[in-house]
């Protein structure tokens, strides 16, 4: 079935969606793809995901959250879909990544909901290594470079100055949001459906702090997260420049005066 709908997050809930005909706990995995201006990327990334998909043994579907774009993603999203119709097409109007992958969880059916970068920069075939640890009983699967096993490829090492923000910036939001989670900012975590809802309905930050709130929420809620190594395609363009780290940890800051104040428990 091929959807596409403008959507606002705080219009969506299960309860919604499932008048319209989408029974919540049918679907294993939802895949999430928030995307912004990536007319250029998205299509090759959503054959390389439903091709890997279509080999599983379990229903699918990924769902497409056009953030806004000006370049025409919304269009090569739709030429994919005439292949495979387990692509969903959203639109969310509200700027910003956390806008997007909210509405793009609370949007999925799946019993996982997986949300990962549109330039495909971590394969969704890691997902093979968190499937165990939701068997398992595990609420919350996220990739990381700072765990044994992890590696970048492609466009090699990040540049000094990210290296050395970026571990300063993980001891901040460690101190402050997510003690003993080394790497909160990779575009590649899931959730099972409780985890989603509870987690993705309380959030106020939806900037580049986003990853860092939606781990301190779980955190608070008693969620139980693990980390797994993931190789990282190095992309040779980024959004990402010297600026956002101190947004992110002003963002956090915010973030651990609502968990000190124990705002995610209510």
């Amino acid at each position: 079935m091929v959807v596409t709908r403008a959507v606002s997050v705080k219009s969506l809930s299960f309860c919604f969606w499932s008048r319209l005909g989408y029974d919540s706990g049918a679907m294993y995995l939802s895949v999430i793809i928030p995307a912004y201006n990536e007319a250029k990327r998205i299509g090759s990334t959503l054959q390389a995901v439903c091709g890997w998909l279509s080999r599983q043994s379990y229903d699918w579907e990924v769902i497409v959250v056009d953030n806004r774009s000006s370049d025409g993603t919304a269009d090569a999203v739709r030429a994919v879909m005439q292949q495979y119709h387990a692509i969903r097409l959203i639109q969310e109007k509200r700027p910003g990544k956390g806008y997007a992958v909210t509405a793009g969880m609370l949007f999925g059916t799946g019993e996982v909901r997986l949300f990962m970068d549109a330039d495909n920069s971590t394969t969704i075939d890691h997902f093979e290594n968190m499937k165990p640890l939701f068997d398992a009983g595990t609420d919350i699967v996220i990739g990381s470079l700072a765990v044994k096993g992890a590696r970048v490829v492609q466009g090699g090492a990040e540049p000094l100055w990210r290296v050395i923000m970026g571990k300063m910036g993980n001891l901040w939001i460690q101190a402050w949001a997510v003690p003993g989670i080394w790497d909160t900012q990779r575009g590649f975590k899931a959730f099972t459906a409780k985890a989603a809802q509870e987690i993705f309905t309380r959030l106020t930050v939806f900037g580049w702090g986003f990853d860092v709130e939606v781990l301190a929420c779980a955190r608070q809620r008693g969620f139980t997260i693990a980390e797994i190594p993931i190789t990282w395609n190095n992309p040779p363009e980024t959004r990402v420049n010297v600026w956002v780290y101190p947004k992110v940890l002003l963002d956090t800051v915010r973030v651990g005066m609502r968990r000190f104040a124990g705002r995610y428990k209510h």
